[in-house]
């Protein structure tokens, strides 16, 4: 009888465990992933494992339930590439001079016919890997909060959120690893896949979200991709002035999953002068601007789960269409600028731009003898030049023209 007493105890206690309760940990989320000890979390290192075994303490604090190949895990090994133009190879074990990344995915089973993919990269520069734009001497860890602990730090509160909606979707959520060699975790996932791809209906993609600016722009690329997107974004935004880019091309994991013929969409706030940079930090980004963010993307996710299927549209790859050139000025471009020509967001120490005397928020708008309208032309004109040319550069600055000679 007393075991039978204590066995109906047990049940009883375990039939009443307590349930997860939303609360907003987006902050706690981006100082954690970007903190010194995590050594800037690059691909196959021990402080990428850290991050990712926080982020299943997270899942499992949610709910969520393992979609990895090993638990939540979606181990990969590649060869890195030598050669810049060369595809980096994935191989079926680990050996030496291989790097092993690891994907992890958790999911809301809601027994729909339908998942919605919700993804962010994880992985970071470490001490400063290719792609640092940081040129002091000394090593220094490249602590990726906006690039992109903001990102999965959204992914994770959308997952709190969507844990009890009523939907008729499930949700895969993904963090990926290898996003800064190549998009590595994202292309592995799409062609090895832990869920059939047949039945995806739209995949959400967040790269370095964490600095909403004062005129609050936001960047969402992919609203081609599906007919029903761009109705949707705008029925929802109640706080963004929102700039679009059809493509479903672009430097982030969304790419993986629209070559695979899956609506996309990417949401950014755009670059700064942190970014590949040591002081990319936690202190530096706007986290009622990242509720903002999490609050709409929600938005969006609610009035699409009622819309069914998406329809997927092929768009036109913009990146084709980019110029190649052989020199830069040294300057980080405001990509969210919708003015008249190429607004400068940031200026790098030694480069053309600076011995010029160009300015952050600078606006050029003629080099050489071309006018500059927007990204695009900016871009043309300069494919024109090569190193040790000269040229005359106009700018805005402060609503008066200013005309600097700069030497590439």
């Amino acid at each position: 009888m007393k075991h039978i007493t204590l066995l109906v105890l047990f049940v009883t206690l375990w039939g009443c465990k307590k349930e997860y309760s939303y609360t907003n940990e987006i902050k706690e989320d981006v100082v954690f992933l970007s903190d010194d000890k995590l050594e800037g979390r690059e691909t196959g290192t021990q402080g990428e494992q850290e991050a990712a075994n926080y982020i299943v303490k997270r899942f499992k604090e949610m709910g969520l339930v393992p979609k990895g190949t090993e638990n939540y895990f979606q181990p990969f090994s590649f060869k890195p590439k030598t050669n810049p133009h060369e595809e980096v190879k994935f191989v079926t074990m680990e050996a030496d001079g291989t790097i092993t990344g690891t994907n992890v995915l958790g999911y809301i089973d809601n027994q729909a016919e339908q998942t919605v993919i919700i993804g962010a990269h994880y992985d970071h520069l470490g001490f400063g890997s290719e792609g640092s734009l940081y040129r002091g001497e000394e090593k220094q860890i490249h602590n990726g909060a906006d690039d992109n602990a903001s990102g999965v730090a959204v992914m994770l509160d959308l997952a709190g959120k969507l844990q009890k909606a009523n939907t008729s979707n499930n949700y895969l959520f993904m963090a990926f690893s290898g996003e800064e060699m190549g998009l590595l975790g994202s292309n592995y996932f799409a062609k090895n896949s832990t869920i059939d791809l047949e039945h995806v209906n739209y995949m959400i993609n967040m790269d370095m979200v964490g600095r909403l600016k004062q005129d609050s722009t936001l960047a969402v690329y992919g609203v081609g991709t599906s007919p029903r997107f761009k109705q949707v974004l705008s029925a929802t935004n109640k706080s963004f002035k929102i700039i679009e880019n059809e493509s479903g091309i672009g430097p982030s994991d969304h790419t993986s999953f629209y070559l695979q013929d899956i609506p996309v969409l990417h949401f950014f706030t755009g670059q700064h002068e942190d970014y590949h940079k040591p002081s990319d930090d936690f202190d530096k980004l706007n986290y009622d601007g990242m509720n903002l963010v999490s609050n709409y993307i929600f938005d969006v996710i609610s009035e699409l789960d009622s819309q069914g299927k998406m329809a997927f549209r092929k768009t036109k790859n913009e990146s084709e269409e980019t110029p190649r050139f052989k020199v830069g000025m040294g300057v980080i471009p405001d990509y969210l600028f919708d003015g008249k020509g190429m607004r400068i967001d940031g200026v790098s120490e030694g480069k053309p731009a600076k011995r010029a005397g160009l300015e952050k928020g600078d606006i050029v708008i003629k080099m050489g003898d071309s006018t500059i309208v927007d990204m695009m032309s900016y871009m043309r004109a300069l494919a024109a030049f090569k190193q040790g040319d000269t040229t005359k550069v106009v700018v805005t600055r402060n609503g008066t023209e200013v005309e600097k000679e700069l030497i590439f």
